[in-house]
């Protein structure tokens, strides 16, 4: 869905050296960009492009051109002409068999030999290496480039034939062409075997010279034979005069067999002299002689059609000739007899313009289909649009409701047609209107970039004084004289007056109201749709000017050059956004170049863009978006908003995909499937779609979510909720986004409204939400909305269904109470009116069963207890009935509280259950206990419902029981005390380590004397035991009366100050020496300890620092290489930093080595729970050694309970008279914990870091500044003064 728009036509003169003189043939340098002609004169003329793609389109200007003479002998003449480029010279065949290598550069001809029968075609090979030399005795002679024969073999089916004369009569017609890779070539021949001149197409292979194969005898036209350079196809033309009908071009393939053929539709006697591939195999152009005049016609072949995209018209006199550029694929260049040369540039553009509608060309035919309507592509199409001769350019006038085509026609003329109006498009499906000319006094000579200003004026680039512009039906040359580029102002009026359910095609009049000589190259031309009248001219180059019309705004019209939209390059593809800028609309100026870079502003957006487009959600078609793919095929939405901002680098990455699978989903783009697609056209508004095309032909239409959301956005800020919800609905989208735009506490203020504009009850489908605590509110409000606006019918209860079915939990008991009230409804045969607004009840539990699940809603019906209802529900949901009857029937045989049990039971309604089990009466208190031992939550409620007190004591009893078997002895023990199970309940405080609770539950059991002794015996061994003395101690002095015993405990648990208390509270000298001594033995161990402590810290710290310190070498030696770790991708980077982790880690992270990203979360938790139960180990050398060193330093600290007993220990000391001693001891912890907090602080620190100094960061820097702190940190509160060190 593209069509091919010339975009500059350039033309040139050479100069003959007579009148009489002609061009026969020429070669194409595409090296030095050159072109070679052979005179009927023996001249050889040499043009360089150059001249004419300087961006300067003055006309007849001479091409500088080099002309040598080739001597011959008189009768002698050339009829064959090709260049090498691997001698970098002409061959040149004669009538007499010379072959003559010209070099241009020197004017030295040499002679390379000389065949029998002449020169008759030359075709040299497309890899250069063979040169294939077609005889006039029909003798293929296949050479290499020094001139050795290879072969020589017939092409004809008879021996050969006698020289004949040559009378000039196709001599320039080559028929040899080769296959794009060489391999192959084929001839064109007559068969022998007929006298109707039949024809043959033969191939044959390059090296042997071997009969590949033959097609089948048929009437060709001439010797025209084209290989597509891809080598699917040969071209070559029927005859069909014998079956009066114009002629075909017809497709073979290698096999010899016919592929496909179309009709060139011309007349009968129309000849095709010539056919030529572009260099892409896309396009074949081919030289059509007419009766009136000669056509280059270009055809392009999609969704198996062939269309004519362009045609130019020469007269019959020039007989025009072509040739398409070897590396260009949409240039050629067209040479007339006289010498005239014209170069002609094309680019697709595509068919699709601002409204979304698609106008392609084919032919005389204009194919207009709305995409909005259809994606229908091209041939197919919903009207046409039929003009006089072939369409070569368009342009399409749409706004407020008038629709103008204009179309420049292949004649010189133009076409105009106003359209009705676009909502009565679809009445005029598979239509055809007829569109004359129209009238005009003078000519327009060859149009370029024609485009509307106005609904009445047309803008466009003539080009003037050359034969092509003069076959139209009025010549222009003789109009003032006038030849080169003008810009030309066409003013339309129409005779007939426009009925707007019709198309008027005819009565139009235009006249040239403004004419302007253009010294510069046109590129292209976009309206100003900020201006009226106005457009924006681009000039080879980039440069742009703002153009007025006089009929404008502009009294004496105008032009401005804007500096700041220019563009760097030339930019063959250019369109112009109208946005919205700080509430000001401006214009925005985007063009893209023919190597993939999209200009703004002066600089470029992007440099690997293949298409774009624009895209409005707004109703004003203020553009909010620019639409890009790239050549990676990845498609972009990027609002204009960040373009304005210049956001685009930090939001896009200048649209390069590295292949970041972290990021992916975060990317601005969509990934286009099919490789090659462009981006044809968008469908504004609400439809929030991009048209891309394949490179098959066929059309997909992709709605980004970026478009969606905005367009989504739009409507509700212009509060259109059912615009938003028909999108949402479409797209798939959460419901949510609605509510969260919206903020759910406005969007409840505005339910009423939603209801309103929505039809609730047509959509009633259309709410799905995410479990949230908001969903309720949302829905309850809409719900109320209905029942105050909404009259009853059934779609507003099938609506107040859903929003039960759709809160969350779901009200699926409230919604079966409904269906039940209108089931009594009916079964009561009532004829209250209200029966008639409700729906059946078989259709409200259908549509409740399809928003919900059936299960539920089955057991929802069971709640209710209706088991009537319960029935219907199953038999609605598909169920059957060998499942649920039999537990139906067995429901309906129970006792009312009994059957309500039961179903409680089932719906795991424990509560509910317990209230009817004992409702039930004392004969099911049994079921009553299983039902509350199953699920102990149920004792509360138990002892609230049951009022028998010795039931309520066998509650407690079994509560006590489930709580001890909990392990909740504490619990356990006071439900024990509350049903007066004392022996329990000693137990439970026994099982739980609590003494004191044992020996009061004794008391309160009224135990002997030597029992409590016993038990407390007893108690003190357990509490030694598990780790408690001091508590066994106070069992041995206050029960046991064991008073050495008990001082021994208070030492053993290092309650200093409480054994020496008892001690002297015992007036025994012996057992005060006892505390002492275990006091000092203590003190002198703790300070060994600090002592070893203090040089453990000091060999850690410093194994840390060394390891530190050679990964951080190791570090810098790695981030030094070509490649910096910041270069590479995040996988990359993953999987070079896990190739050295094993020698060091850099990070506090954990190592990942380097197929975590293929490992499974399994293997990863397994590593991580290994890791864990390893971390207390160093293993040196290892990629945790670093934390693990710091870990272990970390652990070294003194605790809480340590700092306590130093403390009871040195008051102790002082009370002893060891004060001495205990001096030492304080300064001995001191230093430890002081070297230990410094040791932390400084790993702490050198851990995040990449420099670790020499001189600050020491283990005896950091305890000085630790050591100065010291009086404001609470760690060291353990501490007594009367001991610290001055």
């Amino acid at each position: 869905m593209k069509n091919l728009k010339l975009y500059s036509e350039i033309s040139q003169n050479l100069e003959l050296q007579s009148q009489q003189e002609v061009l026969l043939f020429s070669a194409f340098d595409f090296e030095r960009n050159r072109l070679f002609f052979a005179s009927s004169n023996n001249f050889i003329y040499t043009a360089d492009l150059s001249s004419f793609q300087k961006g300067k389109s003055k006309s007849l200007l001479l091409a500088s051109s080099v002309i040598n003479q080739i001597e011959l002998e008189d009768g002698d003449l050339i009829t064959a002409f090709d260049y090498l480029l691997e001698k970098e010279a002409v061959i040149i065949g004669t009538a007499n068999g010379l072959l003559l290598l010209h070099n241009v550069d020197d004017n030295s001809t040499e002679i390379v030999g000389q065949v029998q029968g002449g020169v008759k075609c030359i075709s040299p090979s497309p890899d250069g290496d063979l040169l294939a030399i077609l005889t006039g005795f029909r003798q293929m002679l296949v050479m290499t480039h020094d001139w050795d024969l290879l072969y020589e073999t017939a092409v004809g089916d008879g021996d050969g034939l006698d020289v004949s004369e040559f009378d000039g009569k196709d001599m320039f017609e080559s028929s040899v062409s080769w296959r794009g890779d060489g391999k192959y070539f084929a001839t064109i021949s007559e068969a022998s075997d007929s006298s109707l001149m039949l024809k043959r197409i033969k191939v044959w292979e390059r090296d042997s010279g071997v009969l590949h194969s033959t097609s089948d005898s048929k009437i060709f036209m001439g010797a025209v034979l084209e290989w597509m350079p891809s080598g699917a196809k040969i071209a070559a033309v029927y005859d069909r005069k014998v079956e009066n009908r114009c002629p075909d071009i017809v497709f073979y393939e290698k096999n010899g067999l016919v592929r496909s053929s179309f009709s060139i539709k011309e007349a009968v006697d129309a000849k095709v002299e010539s056919l030529k591939w572009n260099c892409s195999s896309d396009l074949l152009a081919s030289v059509v002689r007419c009766e009136k005049y000669d056509a280059v016609k270009v055809w392009f072949f999609s969704n198996n059609h062939w269309y004519l995209k362009h045609e130019v018209r020469y007269s019959r006199q020039d007989r025009v000739r072509f040739m398409w550029d070897p590396v260009k694929p949409l240039q050629f260049i067209c040479w007339t007899l006289v010498g005239q040369i014209t170069s002609y540039n094309f680019a697709w553009n595509s068919a699709v313009v601002e409204n979304s509608t698609a106008l392609a060309i084919d032919d005389s035919k204009i194919l207009i289909t709305p995409l909005s309507l259809s994606l229908m592509p091209p041939p197919l199409h919903l009207f046409s649009l039929k003009f006089p001769s072939a369409v070569r350019d368009l342009a399409l006038y749409s706004n407020n409701s008038k629709n103008r085509v204009a179309a420049f026609l292949s004649d010189g003329s133009l076409g105009v047609v106003e359209l009705p109006d676009p909502d009565t498009w679809e009445e005029l499906e598979e239509k055809e209107f007829s569109v004359e000319a129209s009238i005009s006094e003078t000519g327009f000579g060859s149009f370029v970039h024609l485009t509307w200003l106005d609904s009445h004026i047309l803008l466009a680039v003539s080009h003037y004084g050359f034969t092509q512009s003069n076959c139209a039906s009025h010549s222009s040359m003789g109009e003032d004289g006038l030849s080169g580029f003008y810009l030309l102002e066409i003013e339309l009026v129409c005779s007939e007056d426009h009925v707007p359910s019709l198309v008027t095609g005819s009565g139009w009049h235009a006249r040239i109201s403004r004419r302007n000589y253009l010294e510069g190259l046109v590129i292209g031309i976009a309206p100003n749709p900020s201006k009226k009248c106005s457009a924006f001219v681009q000039f080879d180059g980039g440069e742009i000017v703002d153009y007025a019309s006089k009929l404008g705004l502009a009294e004496n019209g105008g032009s401005t050059k804007h500096d700041d939209m220019s563009f760097s390059s030339s930019c063959p593809w250019m369109n112009v956004a109208q946005v919205s800028d700080s509430g000001s609309l401006k214009p925005l100026l985007f063009g893209l170049d023919d190597i993939g870079r999209l200009h703004f502003g002066g600089k470029v957006l992007c440099n690997n863009c293949s298409s774009f487009s624009l895209y409005s959600n707004l109703n004003d078609q203020v553009i909010t978006h620019l639409i890009l793919s790239t050549k990676q095929d990845f498609l972009f939405a990027v609002e204009i908003s960040d373009i304005l901002h210049g956001e685009l680098e930090s939001k896009y990455e200048n649209f390069v995909h590295i292949g970041n699978r972290r990021k992916e989903e975060n990317m601005n783009f969509i990934n286009i499937w099919e490789r090659g697609s462009k981006i044809i056209g968008v469908l504004h508004g609400d439809a929030a779609a991009v048209i891309i095309q394949t490179t098959r032909g066929n059309l997909e239409c992709i709605y980004p979510r970026k478009l969606v959301l905005a367009s989504i956005v739009n409507a509700l800020n212009q509060r259109c909720f059912r615009d938003a919800l028909l999108l949402v609905r479409r797209h798939r989208i959460d419901f949510n986004v609605i509510v969260d735009h919206c903020g759910w506490q406005t969007f409840l203020q505005s339910a009423s409204e939603f209801v309103k504009q929505v039809e609730m009850f047509k959509l009633r489908t259309s709410w799905v939400f995410d479990a949230s605590s908001k969903v309720s509110a949302l829905l309850l409000a809409i719900r109320k909305a209905l029942e105050e606006q909404v009259s009853e019918s059934p779609a507003r209860e099938l609506c107040i269904l859903t929003t039960l079915a759709r809160s969350d939990p779901p009200a699926l008991e409230e919604a079966l109470e409904r269906i039940k009230v209108i089931r009594e409804m009916e079964l009561l045969g009532s004829s209250d009116p209200r029966r008639m607004s409700h729906p059946s009840a078989e259709e409200a539990l259908k549509h409740l069963l399809w928003l919900s699940d059936s299960d539920a809603v089955f057991e929802a019906a069971l709640g209710l207890y209706d088991l009537n209802l319960a029935a219907i529900v199953a038999l609605n949901s598909q169920r059957d009935p060998k499942e649920f009857l039999p537990y139906l029937q067995e429901l309906e045989r129970m006792p009312s509280l009994i059957m309500s049990y039961n179903i409680d039971l089932r719906l795991h309604r424990f509560e509910k259950a317990l209230r009817h089990i004992v409702s039930a009466g004392d004969a099911y208190f049994s079921d009553c206990m299983n039902l509350m031992n199953k699920n102990p939550q149920l004792f509360p409620l138990g002892l609230q419902l049951i009022t028998d007190p010795a039931k309520k004591m066998l509650v407690l009893e079994a509560w006590g029981d489930h709580l001890s078997d909990k392990k909740c002895f504490e619990d356990a023990a006071t439900t024990y005390l509350c049903c007066s199970s004392l022996k329990n309940a000693l137990k439970a405080y026994r099982d739980c380590g609590n003494w004191s609770g044992v020996l009061s539950v004794s008391g309160l059991l009224k135990m002997e004397k030597n029992e409590i002794m016993q038990l407390a015996h007893d108690l003190c061994e357990e509490l030694q035991a598990l780790g408690k003395p001091r508590e066994a101690a106070k069992i041995a002095l206050e029960y046991l009366g064991d008073v050495n015993g008990g001082i021994n405990l208070l030492i053993s648990g290092r309650d200093w100050e409480e054994a020496l208390r008892v001690a002297f509270m015992q007036s025994q000298e012996n057992l005060v020496l006892t505390v002492k001594n275990a006091a000092l033995d203590c003190a002198s161990t703790l300070i060994g300890e600090y002592k070893e402590g203090l040089e453990k810290v000091g060999k850690y710290l410093a194994r840390y620092l060394a390891v530190r310190q050679r990964r951080l070498l190791l570090a810098a030696k790695l981030q030094s290489e070509e490649r910096s770790i910041n270069d590479l991708d995040d996988d990359t980077v993953s999987e070079a930093s896990s190739n050295f982790s094993g020698m060091s880690a850099y990070t506090t992270g954990t190592r990942k080595g380097s197929a975590s990203s293929v490992t499974s979360s399994v293997t990863s938790k397994a590593r991580d729970m290994r890791r864990q139960r390893k971390r207390g180990k160093i293993r040196p050398g290892s990629a945790d050694e670093e934390l693990a060193l710091v870990e272990h330093l970390k652990g070294m600290s003194l605790t809480a309970g340590a700092k306590y007993e130093l403390r009871s220990l040195l008051v102790t000391l002082v009370m002893l008279g060891g004060e001495e001693i205990a001096r030492k001891l304080q300064f001995a912890g001191e230093n430890f914990q002081l070297s230990h907090m410094a040791a932390v602080k400084l790993a702490e620190d050198t851990i995040s870091i990449d420099i670790i100094s020499e001189q600050a960061h020491t283990l005896e820097h950091y305890v000085q500044k630790l050591r100065n702190e010291l009086p404001n940190l609470d760690s060291f509160s353990w501490r007594y003064k009367v001991f610290i060190s001055p």
